[in-house]
């Protein structure tokens, strides 16, 4: 094996600290595990507190929740060596009856660490699991790994081509970068917005840092290393694997083989079809098969196009809505507490005037106190399908609403990027725009060969074009969330933008405003009112 053909980093353990790591983990150095014989609520607890942290899972545990466990009755538990299970029962149901309801009723929580950005959108795909990732917003990347690599994906064919130390050059100097803008974009907004009277000092350096790291992640390459936590049934991980498998990105395929020997040692009935032939080899087959069929029409068809620029800010178009819809979700809201058929209550709702419909809204929505009051099924009658530009950075956040339909094109420089009026302000456009072009100039180069790999040089201030569809009901849980004062103002005006249109363009104003917060207003440290409350419950606490 040559010195690139790892590229994970791995961490050092105390004898002592392996000893209590073995019991809880399946293994101890590789980048994806499993959690065992911990408390759910301690899982859940420690992924929650792993997107906000810079540390590995494990060192996470050891340092932060280790000493409020009794640990002493699990000294006996290896989990690393794997799990015995009982596998006639599963073997006769799931085989040779093929009811995959019973691979639904287990359930793993799954570490992946140092996976690229490009791969955690692949890794969150699938609707019917839970994921939490590290956030650019809470931590910092101007630091190195104990490999003494900056924190970017090193793809090893990549870096033992021509194009290794060019990359990895690049790569280095982006990372650079973002380590000398994040000081002084910080100094600069500390001074530009002062701490207001009543405000804790803690409180008001968080809220700057907060500004400050969402202004300079667009620095960031879309091969930056992030950790992600998993939790799924064994069906949902599955598919997951089938998926990964017949991914072009090398890096997606050597991670699903990592995911399924971890899996193994807890679930191994629920993936035994995996690896046969005829079942998983079939479906991981299809889904290639299928993907290169329409790369190629793609391609007779359609002209790249390219820019490399800076450009404006984001592009949100309403490309499709139903103009009856709104009647739609007034009788879909009236037909259960009726007797009628659809076709009935549909021809009354025609002769309804407008004050009449508001009426059946307002009582249907009722008095909404705070956003996570939502109402039922019946605003799922209509739905909204928007294109979307935005930064690759925004789109991150808004791909993770896995409960809409959202599809997206390859990230490349074609689009353009975004310069974040925080580093204009601060005095560094020029700074940013030469790594956008040195970025540009390696993506480029590795396009020719490394079409797959080369999406990992793309800065995450680089624009990437994507649809989202959703029904009105997902439509106001999305964009009253994502429309929050705490938000990134990126994907903050998205959701504002989808709102109007909504309401302009579709002409469903009773949708619209059923969606009452929906936040329009700007603010200047966007984090401030959230630190406020927690400083406020760290008081009280």
């Amino acid at each position: 094996m040559t010195p690139h053909a790892q590229p994970y980093a791995h961490e050092t353990w105390s004898t002592h600290e392996a000893d209590i790591l073995r019991r809880y983990f399946t293994n101890l150095d590789q980048p994806v595990f499993a959690l065992v014989n911990l408390p759910e609520v301690v899982k859940g607890a420690l992924f929650a507190r792993y997107s906000r942290s810079a540390k590995s899972l494990r060192r996470l545990f050891l340092d932060e929740f280790v000493r409020d466990l009794d640990v002493s009755g699990d000294h006996t538990v290896d989990a690393t060596v794997g799990l015995e299970r009982a596998e006639d029962l599963y073997a006769k149901v799931f085989l040779e009856y093929g009811d995959d309801s019973v691979a639904q009723l287990g359930g793993v929580h799954l570490a992946c660490e140092q996976a690229s950005n490009v791969l955690t959108k692949v890794l969150e795909w699938g609707r019917l699991m839970a994921y939490l990732e590290q956030s650019t917003r809470y931590v910092t990347y101007d630091t190195r790994l104990g490999s003494g690599h900056f924190r970017y994906h090193r793809d090893p064919e990549l870096l033992e081509s021509s194009l290794g130390a060019r990359y990895v050059g690049t790569m280095d100097r982006l990372f650079d970068t973002y380590a000398r803008m994040l000081p002084a974009i910080q100094a600069h907004l500390a001074n530009r917005h002062p701490r207001a009277p009543g405000d804790s000092d803690l409180a008001h350096r968080r809220a700057v840092r907060a500004k400050a790291l969402d202004a300079t992640r667009g620095l960031l390459p879309a091969g930056t290393l992030s950790n992600v936590g998993i939790y799924g049934t064994g069906q949902s991980y599955e598919q997951l694997i089938l998926r990964l498998r017949a991914h072009p990105l090398p890096e997606a395929r050597t991670y699903g083989e990592l995911m399924l020997a971890e899996l193994r040692k807890v679930i191994p009935s629920f993936l035994v079809r995996v690896d046969r032939p005829d079942r998983g080899g079939a479906w991981s087959a299809y889904l290639a098969t299928n993907r290169r069929a329409m790369e190629d029409l793609a391609d007779e068809w359609f002209e790249p196009a390219d820019s490399g620029g800076a450009s404006g800010g984001a592009s949100v178009r309403l490309v499709d809505f139903d103009p009856e819809g709104e009647d739609k979700v007034v009788a879909a809201m009236l037909g259960p507490f009726t007797s009628c058929s659809e076709h009935q209550v549909r021809e009354r709702v025609a002769r309804l005037s407008a004050e009449e419909r508001q009426r059946v809204v307002r009582a249907y929505v009722g008095e909404r106190t705070n956003r996570r009051h939502r109402p039922g099924r019946a605003l799922e009658a209509t739905a909204y399908r928007f294109e979307v530009v935005s930064d690759y950075g925004a789109f991150r956040d808004l791909q993770r609403h896995r409960m809409l339909t959202i599809e997206w094109q390859q990230l490349g420089t074609n689009l353009g990027y975004e310069v974040p009026e925080a580093v204009v302000q601060a005095g560094m456009k020029v700074d940013f725009t030469a790594a956008m072009s040195a970025s540009y100039e390696l993506h480029q180069a590795l396009s020719g060969p490394f079409p797959a790999q080369a999406a990992y040089c793309v800065p995450l201030a680089y624009r990437i074009r994507y649809v989202m569809q959703m029904s009105a009901r997902e439509a106001m849980h999305v964009l009253e969330l994502r429309s929050g004062p705490q938000g990134h103002p990126a994907y903050r005006r998205v959701a504002q933008q989808m709102h109007r249109l909504i309401a302009e363009q579709a002409g469903h104003r009773a949708m619209a405003g059923a969606m009452r917060f929906v936040d329009h207003a700007s603010y200047d440290l966007e984090r401030l009112d959230a630190e406020r409350r927690a400083e406020g419950r760290r008081q009280a606490r």
